[in-house]
Formats: structure tokens, sequence, C-alpha cells
């Protein structure tokens, strides 16, 4: 594959919240993912994973969604305060039908964040709730006026406000968060967001739930009815192996076949991403409204023996091969999509770390997040490439994906090789910068295309040096094997 990057072109910042999380409450994402309580065995900070915090420190996580998807619209933040042997139960009927006691609720994800150094991202629940209940949600954690919600929060514990700014209005609201129709949610988006208030200088970016995957028509009807009461709009896409949802395709044990099609459909990304993105531009031309794609990754039939409610799956180099090949992709749309959340976190469909008890893994997705962290806060720069395509069984798919920027004086490049039996060698102009040194230089690769990192071997598959040569006239050049993806840093 032949890349040039003009490193003297700048395009779009590439906003550190492209590279964000979610977190629902949803099988072991939550309890045994982040909570397990003060009492637990497992070194824990109030209740909340040492392990696992520290794990995401080490990407720079910029933000964490909270309490879902569709959990979050059948959730009473209420019911999730005060003191914890008070709280009442619920049914998670979206998820395995649990109980839930609300042991982990707005306290519990505030210190999370806090722990975490991150913007926390909470979605209201539109779908069961009211605008009351959400109001004064905001007012709970926002305001430090005199007012029933500050005394209340006081009295459980906290004087000062939080102030968090990333609110969504609903989740799905199209499905599982009340089978609305466009026009229906603008009206109810306008209103929930109006009594959604200010308060002091923390300032709301209220977030409009968006289409699901290819429905442009929901995203014109937002955008022409409700885009300037709005800051950001969501969008979901996920992909399926097979393409079928009932018969989704094996986290580990798939052939060629399922290799093709996973990444065939995460390339549909850009597409989907650019029309939108042109339905928003017709709204909304000085791009104002961010595209916030707040789920997005790869969803697979469930581990065998596992609940079927939980979404519990294996994640192998394929799916670090999807999140390369996508963060690339919102990279390149960064003038556009201002935030991105990867499903889920912990234990739930595309993870980046796996627990067992006191047992922790990091995932190859984790290790892309790591590897990609130098895009966060940068200055997209002009690519160009030139690369073959692959085909297997009449699906061709692009045999490769770059995406570059600039932060101070270094330039980091992030490049996927999608074939998965050849190996590519990588030559990259760079022009308009005199670079003299390689200070990074990483691949993340895998003997079998559905390799993954297990209780046993949890570090079979983790980033390891690459030899990359650097000529004086801005040549770069190395052998990237295949199903493999690189990150390299010049200065």
């Amino acid at each position: 594959m032949q890349i040039i990057v003009q490193t003297d072109v700048e395009k779009s910042a590439i906003s550190r919240h492209i590279y964000g999380h979610f977190s629902e409450h949803l099988g072991r994402c939550i309890y045994g993912g982040f909570w397990v309580g003060e009492k637990s065995s497992i070194p824990n900070v109030d209740g909340i994973r040492l392990d696992v915090i520290e794990a995401l420190k080490k990407i720079n996580i910029p933000n964490l969604r909270w309490p879902g998807g569709c959990f979050a619209d059948e959730y009473h933040w209420m019911d999730g305060i005060g003191p914890r042997e008070n709280r009442p139960t619920m049914i998670n009927t979206h998820w395995g039908g649990v109980t839930e006691n609300n042991h982990f609720g707005t306290h519990e994800f505030l210190r999370l964040c806090e722990l975490l150094e991150c913007e926390p991202y909470i979605c209201g629940n539109v779908g069961s709730g009211s605008v009351q209940e959400m109001s004064q949600w905001v007012e709970y954690l926002n305001s430090d006026n005199v007012s029933p919600m500050t005394k209340l929060r006081k009295e459980n514990g906290r004087d000062q406000s939080w102030g968090v700014k990333y609110w969504g209005v609903g989740n799905e609201n199209w499905g599982c968060g009340g089978n609305m129709r466009p026009e229906y949610y603008a009206d109810v988006y306008r209103r929930y967001a109006c009594y959604s208030r200010n308060y002091g200088e923390h300032k709301l970016y209220c977030i409009a739930c968006g289409s699901n995957a290819t429905d442009y028509h929901w995203t014109e009807v937002l955008m022409r009815d409700a885009g300037k009461f709005m800051d950001g709009l969501s969008m979901h896409y996920y992909t399926v192996a097979t393409g079928n949802w009932k018969d989704k395709g094996k986290a580990t044990g798939f052939g060629l076949g399922e290799w093709f099609g996973s990444l065939s459909n995460a390339l549909q990304m850009d597409e989907v991403v650019t029309r939108h993105a042109t339905i928003m531009d017709h709204y909304d031309p000085e791009k104002r409204v961010g595209m916030i794609v707040d789920e997005w990754g790869i969803w697979l039939d469930v581990e065998e023996g596992t609940n079927p409610g939980f979404l519990y799956q294996q994640n192998s180099i394929r799916d670090a091969m999807i999140a390369g090949l996508t963060l690339n992709i919102f990279n390149e749309h960064s003038d556009r999509v201002h935030m991105a959340n990867l499903a889920q976190t912990v234990n739930v469909l595309q993870s980046l770390i796996l627990t067992e008890g006191e047992k922790m893994l990091l995932t190859p997705t984790y290790h892309v997040f790591e590897m990609y962290k130098a895009h966060q806060d940068a200055v997209l720069l002009d690519t160009h490439l030139t690369c073959e395509t692959s085909e297997h069984e009449g699906i061709s798919i692009t045999s490769a994906s770059v995406s570059a920027s600039r932060k101070d004086d270094a330039i980091s490049m992030t490049v996927c090789n999608l074939d998965p039996n050849q190996s590519q060698d990588v030559q990259i102009q760079l022009r308009g910068n005199n670079v003299t040194q390689v200070v990074d230089a990483r691949v993340l690769g895998a003997q079998a295309y559905d390799q993954c990192n297990t209780f046993d071997a949890p570090e079979s598959i983790k980033p390891q040096p690459i030899d990359v040569k650097l000529t004086g006239d801005g040549q770069l050049s190395w052998t990237l094997p295949a199903h493999s993806l690189a990150v390299v840093t010049v200065k």
C-alpha cells in the first residue's frame, strides 16, 4: 500500500470525545464489571474495581455514557440515590429480566467518572419518564441554588454540584425507547430540552436521539423540526458478521466468510456517516450540531452457556480491526462527528475489558484505543491511500485503512491491513514536513484471524514493537502482517 500524508494540509480537529465509551445496566457491565461494592475482596475504591479504573485511565478515556441504552428509558434516577439499603429494586425488563438492587446509581456513577477523570454523559428517561423527572435530575446534579433538589443532594452527601455537561434526551426512541415516529419525537425532544436548564456556568450539551443506522428520514425530520434546539444528534450503527440479526455470527471459530462479511459491514460506516452528515449540512451548514455515534461496534451471538440477555461475547483480532478502521473513519469525519461511544466497556458486546471474579483481561479492542490515543485532540491531516482490494466469495473489501494527525510537533499515523491472509509492504511519503525520528512504532497482530485473549492466556495479543525505516526524504516503510494494525509516530 502507498500512503501520501500532506503534513502541511490541516483539516478538522479530532475531538478526544470520539474515543468515548458506554456503560449500560446490562449483563455484567456494571455489576461485576465496574461495581463490586466496598466489602468485596477485589481491590476497589468506594466499591469500584481498581484494576478497571487503572486500565481505562491508561487509554485517556474521555467520556462514559450511562445508564443506557434501552435501560435508560426504564430507569428512574431517584431509585438510585440515598442509603443503598433503602433503595428499591427493579426488574431489568430489557436485559435478562434480572432484579436490579440500584446500588450503583447517580453518585456511584459520578464517583466512577471522577476516578477515571472523564466526562460523564447521562442519558435521560424519555420513554417511561417525565419532563419533570429529567428536569429535576439536571437540577440535582448541576444547581448550587437553594432548592429542594440541591437540599436533597446535600442530604445524600454531596455539597458541590457536579456540573454534568453531556445529556442525552432519551435513547432509541424509534424502538425500545417508545416506538415513536420522528415527527412525534421531535416535539418531545423540544419539550424535554426546554426544561433541561442551565445552572450558573454549567451549560448543557443536549443530544437528541438520532437514527437507527440507515434511517435517513429520521435525521431529516429531526434536523428540520428540532435542529436549532439541539447541540448533538445521535446515531447507532452495529456491525453484524452475517448480515442476519437472528444468526449474527460467532465471536471465535469463524471462517473467512464471516471475516469478510464483518469487515464489509464495518466499512459501510463511512457511507452511513457521510449520508447523515449531508442531511445535517443542509440544515446546519456551519456544523454547529455534532453527530454523536454513541453506540457502535460488532454485535455477535453470545458465548455458549451464557445468559442470552447479557450479550457477553469474546473479542478477537477481527474486533480490533473493526475498531481501528471505524476510528479512522470517525477521524476523517471529525468536522461533523464530535463524539462516539463504543458499545460496551466491560463484559458486553465489543468490550475493552473482560472480568471473571477477581480476574481481568484486556481485549484486542482495548489495545487499539491505547494505540490510537495519540489522535485525541489532534488535528487531522490530509491523506491519500492507494491499495489493493481483497475478495472472498463475491465480497470485496479495501485491504487497508489509514488516518494521520498532528499534535504539537508529532505526527501520528494509524494503518490497518484488513487482508486476513496477506502481509502488505507499507510505503508512506510525508510531504511538507522534515521529520527526523520515529518515536513510536508498534503493531497489534495475531497468529490467527480469530485469535483472542483468554483468562488462561490474557496477553497473547498485545502491541509489539515494529521496525520502521525512515529516510531523509520523508519516506517511511515497513511490512504490516496480515490482519494487523500499526501506529507510527514521528517528529
